[in-house]
């Protein structure tokens, strides 16, 4: 089978599919797309890891990490291989004993624990070829964690500096982390990293 890696470019609220997210993914050595539909928690699970967000209790995804781990197994690869009725399908790939196995998965979850293995992601090129795009200009491509969630911090008429609202920020995360509302931390997150990152750009 032909494959190519691609990575992970950016997560997103899609208001055109009933509160799901999309997950777009990039060629690592080419300029090729792949959009996929995914549900909030997955979502969920994928943007934690990237944001390094850590629960206090493990989740679905950390749990199969450590029966992985503690099965002296590696994942070697997760491999998006199928494209039926507009449902992508995926395989977990992991070796035990010097054994390969291939492991049935869907998509969202072949790549929440990818993210926590550190292990490659592929397409398989037929797949690519079907769903892919090229984008017209990087910038209308890619897309960050944060694009489309709105700050859940109210904003007073009295501006505040963005220290204040770093702090603010800060401990509504650590509250939504204490109360396991791990959605809203992941967005919480997501516009912290937006305010500091405008602040080192100043």
């Amino acid at each position: 089978m032909n494959k190519v890696q691609v990575e992970i470019l950016g997560l997103s609220a899609s208001p055109s599919a009933g509160g799901a997210y999309a997950l777009l993914l990039k060629e690592t050595y080419g300029n090729r797309r792949l959009p996929i539909i995914i549900g909030s928690f997955e979502a969920q699970a994928i943007a934690m890891e990237l944001e390094g967000i850590k629960p206090p209790r493990p989740l679905t995804h950390d749990l199969l990490k450590t029966f992985v781990d503690n099965l002296s197994a590696v994942v070697t690869e997760i491999v998006i291989d199928e494209l039926r009725e507009n449902t992508f399908y995926a395989k977990i790939v992991v070796e035990i004993s010097s054994l390969e196995n291939f492991i049935d998965s869907r998509p969202s979850d072949a790549i929440a624990l990818a993210v926590r293995t550190g292990s490659p992601i592929y397409v398989a090129e037929e797949v690519m070829e079907s769903a892919g795009f090229v984008p017209s200009s990087e910038d209308a491509a890619s897309f960050d964690f944060g694009d489309e969630i709105e700050s859940e911090q109210e904003i007073d008429s009295k501006p505040k500096s963005k220290e204040t609202k770093i702090a603010g920020l800060k401990d509504q995360l650590r509250e939504a982390i204490e109360k396991e509302d791990y959605e809203r931390a992941a967005r919480l997150r997501d516009e912290i990293n937006k305010i500091e990152r405008g602040s080192s750009q100043n």
